[in-house]
């Protein structure tokens, strides 16, 4: 017969580290926008998105796309930085599976950044439309 190890209840963590956790995410997100251009970008592109979207009044499920597709591409461009940096961390030196790891990394972000523009001319399209006639016939 085979006996099983008791186990000990593990305590429950503090409310100083849960909130601690946050701090830690807060850093990850930091990092990526202070070291990582394309994160940058993505925020510049956000903000404009965003502005236009009051600028428009668009609908609150036209919004929730729009943050839906800001925080998809901004998620893909924090998992393309942890695999770079993991590989980095794994070899300093040319190697086939390293290159392959981080063109499909940047291929999720450039991906997610090609679906946001979809959403975007989805959701602002209909309202510039009228926006772009009425000018042109002026």
């Amino acid at each position: 017969m085979k006996t099983v190890p008791a186990t000990h209840p593990q305590p429950a963590p503090s409310r100083a580290s849960f909130f601690r956790s946050f701090v830690y995410a807060w850093n990850g997100l930091w990092h990526a926008i202070r070291t990582q251009r394309n994160a940058r970008i993505h925020a510049g592109i956000a903000i404009i998105a965003i502005t236009l979207g009051f600028v428009l009044h668009i609908s609150p499920v036209e919004f929730a796309m729009v943050f839906v597709a800001i925080t998809g591409v901004f998620i893909s461009e924090m998992f393309n930085t942890v695999a770079e940096a993991c590989v980095d961390l794994a070899t300093r030196e040319y190697h086939p599976l390293a290159r392959i790891a981080k063109d499909v990394a940047a291929g999720a972000v450039l991906l997610n950044a090609m679906l946001s523009v979809v959403i975007g001319l989805l959701v602002f399209g209909p309202h510039l439309w009228p926006l772009f006639l009425h000018l042109l016939h002026r």
